[in-house]
């Protein structure tokens, strides 16, 4: 395509000279896009024939920065324009171009001329100059600047210089050669370096375009110094207050001396002014710091061998001519405290004892001080509340004492610390440790951490089990501290308590001395006695509530039927019988407590025909469980009674039970009548709880009521009738009464239970309350075996003694209280 055209443009030149030249104009900030002329008007071509005549903008050795709109002819600009960089420094900046038709070939020559626009600022080579000038030049000199530079041209470029205001500079300009403008600083005024050391300024560069444009630089003005100013010191007559004995190398003064020079004309070097009068003994007490001018002692100073010293220092820099000063200081010695007092213990009596009385001497303390006069007096002290003080005896000499109660066993020493200060300015000061032992006497009594124990021990434990550790402790220490313990015997267990148990005299450890059985004792109190070994001994007691825990060591005892051992019970009951007819009752009892006594009963089997006989698991109640017609059968049944208890013990009771038709029984057969309780009855017993509750409180509130009123009306009804409702008993012997015989429409079961220190309580149970027995339970009774088998034996009586003189059957469904036996059986 570039041939072509090439091609084309040599055939237009060739083909002869082009019509004319077209010159336009365009600014050079104007956008792509914006008109520039309207080439087809100006050559006198229609502008619809432009693209059929194919029209070419051509160029000169670049790519154009214009274009024609072939729809209307329009010269337009192609891409942004920037005068300076197609142009540079150059006056005119055009561009020539060439226009190309075919159909008939046509060559037209064109120009676009750039204006130059002022886009650019002026602009310093650089933004920051400095420049040096002596203190001492004549008004008159020059500093030259470098001139600012502005890519436009003509109006646009540079048009002037300005300074900013200064009292010692101005601004000069002159025309280089070439036409440029060169800036110069002239210096109007002399300068004084140690008045200002450095100027600044602001040098501004401005050009003549529309808006004005301008450019800045920094110009700093260094002002050189010259050796014109002599050190001075300040000021010149100087008086130094110094402390005898300051360490060797103390700094005595530094010299205050300035030179208002720089450089080499401002280093300034001292030196002691030589002379005769100079001793030898001043050089040798003070040195000098020929840069820093800085006086340090060299050695002690004494203030007995001079009070005072005169010093002469000279001066002089280093600037060529050399410049000199001088000043004098005098340096008066000071007396200072300079001996601390001494403590001196001169005698010392430790330990003391507790109990020591007040006032009691503990140490003899002297006090001395080798300074003289205020220097040397000197006073004593305990720098902290204690129990001590110092009592002062004659100058110098101070006794310690005792100023309040000791005890050891707050304090087993106390580290005291005496303080010795004189009345010098500043006071000088010693302190001396002294330490005293406190030494114990038998003043505490050994304690218990708490004054009651409880522990608990299985019954049967063997002998020298460990049942329990006392511990006690004594502040005291030593002998003092030395603990024995003891058992205190009060008898109140029927044989001494040392027989049960023994104690360690050491440790406080108790053990067992026997075996001990629940069933005789079930709770201990053993008193504990601790004892220190101080003179005279001290002492307290503990008191140690040991429980003892039962153990299933006892197995159930029958009670009813009464058997020798190795015999079986013969009973007979009448025919005929119906299921659940009851043939007699078999009761046991057991000395353990707990569950350990609840007992069951259980029927063995001897063969694998089943008997026509159960027992009531609770109750031991043995009843048919088949209607029986046939007289004369015997059947053996084995009862077998067992315990609650880990592991199990059991007794069991060989029964003999024959059938007969002249069996009389009449209890039983009134039992028979009665309506039959279902076997999953409610628990009577829970319902005649309630029942009680809620009478005695009902009963309570109507007692109040009624006493409330009596009170108030004078009479004493209510106590006669309290005292009726209640009465107390003394004896232990419980009594059963039965009153009225029994009978089919209602068997009333009358049971009066008495006990020693307790209310005498009546209970009445109906022959229905067989799945249910009230009891009155007393815990940790002491009643044993014996006493047990002694009541059922006096029940047994009662119930067998008829109130119409004729023999009655002994009725098996009884009940007697927990009071009266250990274990339970139904």
């Amino acid at each position: 395509m570039a041939g072509r055209l090439l091609a084309l443009a040599a055939a237009a030149w060739l083909a002869g000279p082009a019509a004319g030249q077209l010159r336009y104009s365009v600014p050079e900030d104007r956008p792509p896009g914006s008109w520039v002329g309207n080439v087809a008007k100006d050559l006198g071509v229609e502008a619809r024939s432009l693209a059929a005549r194919r029209l070419q903008l051509l160029g000169e050795g670049r790519r154009p920065a214009f274009r024609v709109n072939l729809a209307d002819g329009a010269l337009l600009v192609h891409e942004r324009l920037d005068r300076e960089a197609l142009c540079r420094a150059s006056p005119t900046c055009a561009f020539p171009l060439q226009l190309v038709l075919e159909n008939p070939l046509q060559l037209s020559r064109l120009e676009v001329e750039i204006l130059d626009v002022n886009d650019n600022a002026p602009r310093f080579p650089k933004e920051e100059v400095a420049l040096e000038i002596t203190e001492v030049a004549n008004p008159g000199t020059r500093l030259r600047l470098e001139a600012a530079e502005d890519p436009d041209t003509g109006s646009n470029s540079i048009a002037t210089y300005e300074l900013s205001p200064s009292e010692h500079f101005a601004l000069s300009i002159h025309l280089r050669g070439d036409g440029v403008k060169m800036p110069e600083i002239v210096l109007e005024k002399l300068l004084d370096r140690e008045k200002a050391a450095v100027h600044h300024l602001v040098l501004t560069a401005l050009d003549s375009g529309t808006p004005v444009q301008s450019g800045t630089a920094k110009v700093t003005v260094h002002v050189l110094d010259a050796n014109d100013n002599p050190p001075v010191c300040e000021p010149p007559v100087s008086k130094v207050y110094l402390e005898e004995n300051v360490p060797v190398g103390t700094v005595v003064t530094k010299l205050n001396v300035t030179d208002l020079d720089e450089g080499p004309n401002g280093e300034v070097e001292y030196f002691f002014k030589a002379s005769n009068s100079v001793p030898q003994k001043l050089l040798s007490l003070f040195s000098l710091d020929p840069q820093t001018g800085e006086i340090r002692t060299k050695a002690l100073l004494d203030y007995e061998e001079s009070s005072a010293y005169e010093i002469a220092i000279y001066m002089k820099d280093k600037g060529s001519p050399a410049m000199e000063g001088h000043c004098n200081i005098r340096v008066e010695v000071v007396d200072v405290n300079d001996n601390s007092p001494e403590i001196v213990l001169t005698s010392l009596s430790s330990p003391v004892q507790e109990d020591a009385p007040l006032g009691t001497v503990i140490a003899l303390i002297r006090a001395k001080d080798n300074d003289s006069e205020e220097n040397g007096q000197v006073r004593l002290e305990i720098t902290r509340h204690i129990p001590f003080k110092l009592v002062s005896s004659f100058k110098g000499h101070y006794s310690l004492v005792t100023d309040g109660p000791l005890d050891r066993e707050k304090a087993a020493g106390y580290n005291i610390t005496v303080k010795a200060t004189d009345s010098g300015l500043p006071p000088r000061a010693t302190q001396k440790s002294i330490f005293i032992q406190v030494s114990d006497v038998n003043d505490n009594a050994p304690t218990f951490s708490i004054p009651s124990y409880t522990a608990h021990v299985e019954e049967n434990t063997p002998p020298g089990t460990l049942v329990f550790s006392l511990s006690a402790c004594d502040p005291d220490i030593g002998v003092n501290s030395k603990l024995s313990y003891s058992i205190v015997d009060n008898g109140s267990h029927g044989l001494p308590i040392s027989t049960y148990f023994h104690i360690n005299q050491e440790n406080g450890s108790l053990y067992t001395s026997r075996v001990l059985d629940y069933e005789q004792e079930k709770v201990f109190q053993v008193p504990v006695e601790v004892k220190d070994a101080g003179s005279p001994p001290l002492s307290s007691t503990a008191t140690l509530h040991l429980f003892i825990v039962d153990q299933n060591d006892n197995a159930p005892t029958i009670v009813h039927p009464e058997v020798p051992k190795g015999s079986a019970f013969h009973h007979a009951f009448p025919l005929p019988v119906e299921p659940g007819f009851l043939v007699t009752k078999v009761v046991a009892v057991d000395a353990d407590s707990g569950h350990n006594a609840w007992l069951s009963y259980h029927l063995l089997q001897e063969s694998n025909e089943a008997p026509p006989f159960k027992v009531e698991r609770h109750s031991g109640e043995i009843r048919v469980t088949r209607a029986l017609r046939e007289p004369g059968v015997s059947h053996r049944v084995v009862i077998e009674v067992r315990d609650n208890g880990v592991p199990s013990l059991s007794a069991s009771l060989v029964l003999l039970l024959s059938s007969e038709n002249r069996a009389v029984q009449d209890f039983p057969k009134s039992l028979d009548r009665l309506p039959k309780s279902p076997s999953r009855a409610p628990n009577l017993t829970l319902y005649l709880i309630i029942s009680l509750v809620a009478i005695s409180l009902v009963s309570c509130v109507m007692l109040a009521v009624v006493g409330a009123r009596c009170f108030k009306s004078g009479l004493c009804v209510s106590g006669w009738f309290l005292a009726r409702c209640c009465s107390r008993r003394t004896d232990r012997k419980s009594t059963v009464n039965f009153n009225g015989r029994p009978r089919p429409e209602g068997f009333i079961r009358y049971l009066e239970v008495g006990a020693a220190g307790a209310q005498h309580c009546k209970s009445c149970l109906s022959p229905m309350s067989e799945q249910g027995d009230f009891l009155f339970v007393k815990p940790f009774s002491h009643s044993t075996t014996a006493e047990s088998i002694l009541a059922f034996e006096q029940a047994s009586s009662a119930l067998q003694t008829p109130s119409d003189g004729q023999a009655q059957p002994v009725n098996t469904d009884w009940r007697f209280s927990q009071a009266q036996r250990p274990g339970t059986s139904g």
